[in-house]
């Protein structure tokens, strides 16, 4: 046992017998004790701050000793009255108290730690989300779009139709087309020929029964649909006047297309051709078209005998009605403005919502196309679209102007008005 300059039982100890310190440092006298331990010396300063201003300087608890010096601190164990001797209390084994139990602390959301465990939550239901749906749809589309456009690109057929030669107009504003209907009877089938009345399938060589140019002005502008009845009487490059149809018997497109150049001043951008059979096979693939004859028709040679007023035509039909022109009373003029018609009505039903979004005409209608039209080599599909696009929104649609008509070597022909010509073209170049 330590001993101090007091003695050794003259400061209190704990259970262990080892000096219980205050919270200075300083030895706690025990209770049996009257002399206290010195004190350190202090000033008055450092009392009054340690104290505060007191008036007696006296101690914490308000007493001072007869030294003035503060009253040390007194301990005394939990349960232990004033004035009483500490005993260490003892507890059976089996009443001991029970500390917090070794270890890691447990996760109160674990099973095992005395709590209820929490109910998984229940899968998150996922939102529908039109968006997204629509997006996707719209991609889909958009490929099955790009995927038939290109194979209707492969499938076009195309020849040199159209050719640069020396004094060719330049560029005029805008993109004009040159549609031509040929009634050339190439690879038609003998039931073909009978359901088209295309009389005598072995007759040689083509002409062309419609010429029509379209000028486009730009995007969003209306276009211009011109007629040009195949007997019109013009200047054929190196065969002299002759009728406007016989340049392409006698040179095919690339010469027909020279024609129309040198006599209206015109540049052709691009070509199409649509054979004989052609028109009513795509007339078919539509599910027919709708036109309003003006008057009866009935015409044995172009295989049609209808009422006036509009109806819906099949192919056939819808061929002779724009065949025919001996039972009209302006002949080849009326035979031009049911061709606009027939191809204004046409192109409407190729555009319409019903049959793009119908797979069962759509795609008919696709094979129906790249069977039936010729194009120049330079043509691909998207310039298709921009003419079906400009037609689709309406067209104005116009004949060249006729001064009169006159009996030559070449039959007799349709004879223009040339102020009235050269004013019609003039807008367009």
């Amino acid at each position: 046992m330590p001993q101090t300059p007091d003695g050794p039982d003259n400061f209190a100890r704990d259970h262990e017998g080892r000096p219980i310190l205050d919270r200075y440092g300083r030895l706690v006298p025990s209770r049996g004790s009257r002399q206290s331990p010195p004190a350190p010396q202090q000033n008055s300063q450092d009392r009054t701050r340690m104290y505060g201003d007191r008036g007696d300087r006296g101690g914490r608890d308000g007493r001072a000793n007869g030294a003035g010096q503060p009253q040390p601190p007194q301990y005394r164990r939990a349960g232990q009255q004033p004035g009483q001797p500490y005993q260490e209390q003892r507890y059976p084994a089996q009443q001991r108290p029970q500390g917090p139990p070794a270890g890691p602390p447990q996760n109160p959301s674990r099973p095992g730690n005395g709590r209820p465990r929490r109910p998984p939550r229940p899968p998150r239901r996922r939102r529908f989300r039109p968006m997204r749906v629509l997006g996707a749809l719209i991609v889909v589309i958009l490929l099955v779009a790009a995927g038939s456009a290109w194979w209707v690109d492969s499938k076009l057929q195309r020849v040199d139709a159209l050719a640069n030669y020396d004094g060719r107009p330049g560029n005029t504003k805008g993109t004009n087309w040159l549609l031509v209907g040929s009634d050339s009877r190439e690879g038609m089938s003998e039931e073909e020929g009978e359901r088209y009345s295309a009389g005598d399938l072995s007759e040689g060589g083509s002409r062309t029964d419609s010429i029509i140019v379209v000028h486009v002005p730009g995007p969003g502008a209306k276009p211009t649909m011109v007629s040009i009845p195949r007997d019109s009487y013009v200047d054929v490059p190196g065969y002299g006047m002759d009728k406007i149809n016989a340049s392409f018997s006698y040179g095919g497109p690339q010469l027909l297309q020279q024609t129309i150049e040198q006599n209206t001043g015109m540049r052709i951008d691009h070509y199409m051709e649509i054979g004989f059979g052609g028109f009513g096979s795509i007339v078919d693939a539509v599910g027919g078209v709708t036109l309003c004859p003006k008057e009866p028709i009935d015409d044995p040679m172009a295989g049609i005998n209808i009422p006036a007023g509009c109806q819906k035509m099949d192919g056939p039909t819808a061929l002779g009605y724009v065949r025919t022109r001996y039972t009209s009373a302006n002949g080849d003029l009326d035979r031009v403005e049911r061709q606009r018609e027939f191809l204004t009505a046409v192109v409407k039903k190729v555009g319409s919502f019903g049959t793009i979004v119908n797979p069962f005409k759509a795609f008919p209608l696709m094979g129906a196309f790249t069977d039936a039209i010729t194009v120049d080599r330079h043509d691909r599909v998207w310039h298709l679209g921009s003419l079906a696009l400009g037609l689709v929104r309406g067209a104005d649609q116009q004949t060249v102007p006729v001064g009169g008509y006159e009996d030559t070597d070449a039959g007799n022909v349709i004879l223009w008005d040339e102020q009235g010509a050269e004013d019609l073209f003039r807008k367009m170049r």
